[in-house]
């Protein structure tokens, strides 16, 4: 029979041993879970490492939190001038305008048309923040520094209100303050050339036109002062004192007084009615006088003398004569009314084909006056409308205007380190506590208080040894 040595701590002298007695086992709880009084000794077991892990795991959270890099956002406020509209530069906002615009807004001011004159600008394309190492291909380096520069602005409008905020990002202060005065100033830029371009090139094309009816309205005018000159007429519109139409009037009258008067001769020689002669000659007047003297006298001689009488005979032969005389007058006299009608006719057709002709000149020369008075017209209505549209071209109109320039921040918005350090001591508490815990649940489980026998294993536990100290402790 083998003896063995027993390894139970032995009292000194008399002194009875600490025995600490228990209560029976519940049956039903032998077999749960860890009990309060098994976590306490599993975490007093392993307070010492823990508390050590918990320090650690602290000041390596504040050293990595103390060298993370801080990021500043600066930035700059715009305002959409919604009332401040120019009817020369720029059309009037449609409805729905606000649904549109802001949001078109928004996405050109973080657009390449915007961003890439910005990277111009401040030179990002060697700024190690925005390349982040990459090299080769400009183009390819670009992108990516487009990529960045994209990410690191935020545009936003106010609530409520017709404010546009550009905010920038960056590792130092007056960088971040930079990129988004850049921004606001590069999106302010194109927004008026949006809305001027149009303008100046309107103003261009009306400069080149009312120069084109300049020219119109010196040609014209050179025109007229050429047709006069060879022509020799002043006015040149036709009216009521023409000298060569009042010429035609008089010889139209003329022509037909003289017409008249040969009607009246052919009327006369026709009827034969020498004594009711209205027109001819003095003498063929005299004659016609005559002839109705002696008419009158061959009548009364008859009722006296007889019809056979030699006085009243000689009278008839001298009264035929007489009518002779004046047929012979009367024919002469037609003669030559007929001569003075076909002089006035002919005088007549020259001075209407003079007339005719000048008529012709005046046409031209008031086609010609037309074409001036309209080109003058034209060029007085342009010329008095260039002021507005040179108004409109260099007006400097802007439906969104700057508020303020972005100031260098003074504190950084991110990291937040005192939020970030909590959350690194809460981390470090469950890891500093969770690691030991688990490396005695599921490594190296030990034995270390009566529940550890009794919830387990089902042994009961009659009698447990305080610590004991002096020499029967070793």
């Amino acid at each position: 029979m083998s003896i063995i040595k027993s390894n139970l701590p032995v009292p000194m002298g008399n002194e009875p041993l600490p025995v600490s007695t228990f209560a029976p086992v519940d049956d039903e709880l032998s077999s749960a879970g860890l009990s309060l009084t098994q976590l306490i000794a599993i975490l007093r077991a392993h307070l010492k490492r823990s508390l050590l892990i918990l320090a650690c795991l602290i000041v390596a959270s504040a050293f990595i939190i103390s060298i993370l890099p801080r990021s500043y956002v600066a930035t700059a406020t715009l305002i959409v001038n919604r009332t401040d509209q120019n009817p020369l530069a720029s059309p009037d906002l449609p409805r729905g305008w606000d649904n549109t615009f802001i949001p078109t807004q928004l996405d050109l001011i973080r657009s390449p048309a915007v961003l890439q004159p910005v990277i111009d600008r401040l030179h990002l394309m060697s700024n190690p923040e925005f390349t982040r190492g990459y090299s080769g291909d400009p183009a390819v380096v670009r992108e990516e520094v487009f990529s960045n520069l994209y990410d690191a602005l935020t545009v936003f409008q106010g609530s409520g209100s017709e404010l546009l905020y550009v905010s920038a990002a960056a590792k130092r202060p007056d960088e971040a303050a930079a990129i988004a005065n850049v921004v606001a100033m590069e999106y302010l830029k194109l927004n008026r050339e949006r809305i001027e371009e149009p303008a100046i090139q309107r103003a261009k094309v009306y400069s080149q036109e009312l120069e084109q009816l300049r020219q119109q309205t010196v040609s014209a005018q050179e025109s007229v002062a050429a047709f006069r000159q060879k022509h020799g007429m002043i006015n040149l519109a036709p009216g009521s004192d023409d000298e060569a139409e009042a010429a035609l009037n008089d010889l139209e009258q003329k022509l037909l007084a003289a017409e008249n008067q040969e009607r009246s001769i052919q009327a006369q020689l026709e009827a034969r009615a020498w004594g009711t002669m209205t027109a001819g000659s003095n003498s063929t007047s005299d004659l016609a006088s005559k002839l109705s003297a002696d008419e009158a006298e061959l009548a009364r001689m008859r009722e006296t003398l007889g019809r056979r009488h030699p006085a009243v005979l000689e009278l008839q032969s001298q009264i035929s004569a007489t009518r002779h005389a004046i047929a012979a007058g009367l024919a002469a006299q037609l003669a030559d009314a007929k001569k003075l009608v076909a002089r006035y006719s002919a005088a007549v057709d020259a001075q209407r084909d003079q007339v005719l002709k000048r008529r012709r000149v005046q046409d031209e020369g008031t086609k010609l006056l037309l074409e001036l008075q309209s080109a003058e017209a034209t060029y007085k209505r342009a010329l008095d409308g260039y002021p507005q549209i040179e108004f409109a071209s260099s007006d400097g109109f802007s439906d969104v205007s700057l508020v303020s320039l972005a100031a260098p921040p003074v504190r950084a918005i991110k990291p937040n380190k005192l939020k970030y350090f909590l959350a690194a001591c809460a981390l470090s508490l469950g890891l500093a506590f969770g690691i030991p815990f688990g490396y005695e649940l599921f490594v190296n489980r030990r034995l270390r208080c009566r529940d550890d026998f009794e919830r387990h294993f089902g042994i009961p536990v009659l009698a447990q040894f305080d610590p004991l100290t002096g020499r029967g402790a070793g």
